[in-house]
């Protein structure tokens, strides 16, 4: 059975219209989540907002938003100004444009959420603006409220479904120039060149997702269970320190082949 929808509207295409249900491709359930507990009482601690010059807490209906539009001024804003500002596309996922799907780079790409038709007699609308974006090799560009904001969603097709990313702001995405300008331009040597492309090759496997495991959570649930037991968690392997520079690299790449050939230790 499928997850329950946490989104239901429409996508519209033109004319075409037909009511769909989105679901987040993403999940943060499975993972360690700790509370916050008073050491004497094991109680748990809530938080609370308290007046940073007073220290006096605030009762909630007296919190507000406020942009600081200068160092002594403060601008408030209120719910009713906030919610003035609240546009149409709420609830419906109107496709104005089209743009190669190359065109996109990954760098913008912000949430996944699954997109899937929602009745039966809508289906059909929903697979054809579907296959006709794979024919064509676009994702279709609108805007969304989700998460209380509007955003810049991408519609991708993926096999029966449709893959619906937000996408980061503007002005979320730096500029790599101011970064990347400093490295010197250049071609490489090609013997070098050449020994990590063997590297590489080496190296390749097929994608499968048990590569981004978490090692981090794995661990974290070894300790719960061992602290549940009543026994002592079990240290943590220490790694070797990297050296801190490469002396000769043509020298580590070709210790670094003969290494890679040699059968490895299951």
């Amino acid at each position: 059975m499928a997850p329950r929808s946490f989104w239901k509207g429409y996508l519209k295409l033109s004319l075409v219209t037909c009511p769909v249900a989105m679901t987040p491709a993403t999940s943060d359930g499975e993972k360690v989540r700790f509370h916050v507990l008073s050491r004497k009482t094991g109680n748990r601690v809530r938080a609370h907002y308290v007046d940073a010059a007073t220290g006096e807490p605030v009762d909630e209906s007296d919190e507000v938003r406020g942009y600081q539009s200068a160092a002594d001024r403060v601008v408030i804003l209120e719910d009713d100004e906030l919610d003035s500002v609240a546009l149409d596309s709420t609830r419906t996922i109107d496709i104005d444009r089209f743009v190669a799907r190359e065109s996109v780079e990954w760098l913008w790409y912000d949430r996944p959420h699954y997109l899937v038709p929602d009745d039966p007699v809508g289906e059909e609308a929903f697979s054809v603006i579907r296959d006709a974006m794979a024919a064509t090799k676009t994702v279709g560009i609108s805007r969304l409220v989700l998460y209380r904001r509007e955003r810049a969603v991408m519609l991708e097709p993926r096999d029966r479904g449709i893959v619906l990313w937000t996408l980061r702001y503007g002005d979320d995405v730096r500029d790599p120039a101011a970064y990347f300008a400093d490295i010197k331009p250049g071609e490489v040597d090609p013997k070098l060149l050449s020994m990590v492309t063997t590297l590489i090759a080496q190296n390749s496997r097929a994608w499968d997702p048990t590569m981004v495991g978490d090692p981090v959570q794995e661990r974290l649930l070894e300790i719960i269970a061992a602290k549940k037991k009543g026994k002592r968690p079990p240290k943590a392997k220490r790694e070797s320190e990297p050296p801190s520079n490469v002396v000769n690299i043509m020298d580590a790449l070709r210790r670094s082949i003969a290494a890679e050939k040699r059968p490895k230790r299951r």
